[in-house]
């Protein structure tokens, strides 16, 4: 199936600029068929993937990609950056109000992983202590690894989870940090199941004179329709991606309260990178339009509904969860020992069911055969899959890891079809 060509269907259905691409290279074309393949014929339960509008598509690959604007709106190094100037203002005004803040916004960051490295730089000095969630409990990359620029430039400490509930602990952070004492305080994860109290970790970065920075990536959308708690007010800085539950294309943004405004914006640029994606930013644009409509909160329930959905049945039929549930929209599967995290990634994909084979805390395996997947709702809730759905997705997930067939091919192509 991965070999074939996309449907006869697929293909008269493709927009004129991508019959040019056909035209002019094939392989190019061929390939990015394939992948197309991929994504409508099999469920994509990538928790931090999710499927860009047209609307959003259109926009970065439009003739926005051919313009260099360093710089910042109306303080621009190139010349011919009108456009450019008023499609990057149009980004931060809706990105500010997608999300009910005041704070000043960088759209230019080209991922979440600059936005963040661009904070550090914006209020740190290399040596400066920083204090977030260890990677092996749910972190991410570069909130101090060892082997990312965060842990290369800073002295990294991190706190863990509760070992009985698999939770924050906030009165273990709070002493953690008063035994750190960090410049900088980092709330946010790759793979933690459940609500974030935005408001304590403020108070936990008073009580000890540091700063406080909150990565969004997973969470944002869920943030900005108002179903999970913000960390504006609260924060000093605020960063995301605009991928995920956003559902824009893959970037990242910086909010910062206006103190730090200069600084932020010189550690973008020239500090962390050059010229700006303006047709990436015009992308994210449109998706923070998308946001903005009713839509877009109704969608995020739903990525809330069928995620709960996903869990119970997953737990009916046997499967421990970290946190023994969810309250955003992703889950951590225990494996039990019955199968390893990578074999059962493989094991999925082979049936097109797309998931990532993830550590669960305190994770006696190692990082790339770990006790755990984590599964998401964002994408196939995007494709239309209700909780009924999600029902019988945990069936197929059920019966794949342990080796029942039951015509699992068809049922994937039935829901894969909405």
């Amino acid at each position: 199936m991965h070999g074939s060509i996309p449907s006869k269907a697929r293909e008269e259905g493709r927009s004129r600029a991508t019959r040019r691409l056909a035209e002019a290279d094939a392989d190019v074309w061929r390939l990015i068929g394939l992948e197309d393949d991929r994504q409508t014929t099999g469920l994509q339960l990538i928790a931090s993937e999710n499927i860009a509008s047209g609307a959003v598509r259109e926009a970065v690959g439009s003739v926005l990609t051919n313009k260099y604007a360093e710089g910042t709106p109306g303080k621009r190094y190139y010349s011919g950056c009108e456009v450019a100037d008023e499609v990057e203002a149009l980004a931060q005004s809706r990105a500010k109000q997608l999300f009910s803040t005041d704070y000043h916004v960088n759209v230019q960051p080209h991922a979440g992983t600059q936005a963040n490295l661009a904070v550090y730089q914006a209020c740190m000095k290399p040596g400066d202590r920083i204090l977030g969630l260890d990677l092996n409990q749910g972190g991410h990359l570069s909130h101090g690894f060892k082997l990312n620029q965060s842990g290369k430039l800073y002295e990294a400490h991190f706190y863990t989870l509760s070992k009985d509930t698999d939770r924050l602990d906030y009165d273990s952070i709070a002493r953690v940090a008063a035994e750190v004492k960090p410049k900088l305080i980092l709330a946010g994860a790759s793979a933690y199941p459940r609500l974030i109290d935005f408001a304590r970790f403020g108070e936990i970065a008073k009580s000890v004179g540091a700063l406080f920075h909150a990565d969004i990536a997973h969470i944002a959308g869920l943030v900005a329709a108002g179903l999970h708690p913000t960390p504006f007010g609260h924060a000093d800085f605020v960063t995301t991606t605009t991928h995920k539950t956003l559902r824009g294309p893959r970037g990242g943004l910086v909010f910062c309260k206006p103190e730090f405004q200069k600084a932020v914006d010189s550690s973008v640029f020239p500090g962390m990178q050059g010229g700006p994606l303006e047709h990436e930013i015009a992308g994210k644009a449109v998706a923070f339009g998308e946001g903005l409509q009713p839509a877009f909160k109704e969608y995020q329930g739903r990525v809330l509904t069928n995620a709960r959905a996903l869990a119970d049945e997953l737990k009916g039929r046997g499967w421990r969860l970290v946190t023994d549930g969810t309250d955003n929209h992703l889950m951590l599967v225990d494996l039990g020992g019955v199968i390893d995290g990578a074999e059962a990634q493989d094991r999925l994909a082979k049936r097109r069911i797309f998931a990532n084979k993830n550590l669960i805390p305190w994770d006696t395996r190692p990082a790339n055969k770990p006790s755990g997947i984590r599964l998401g709702t964002p994408a196939m809730t995007t494709r239309g899959l209700d909780e009924n759905d999600f029902r019988e997705v945990a069936r197929i997930v059920d019966d794949v890891l342990r080796g029942r067939e039951n015509e699992i091919d068809a049922r994937v192509a039935a829901l894969a079809r909405g």
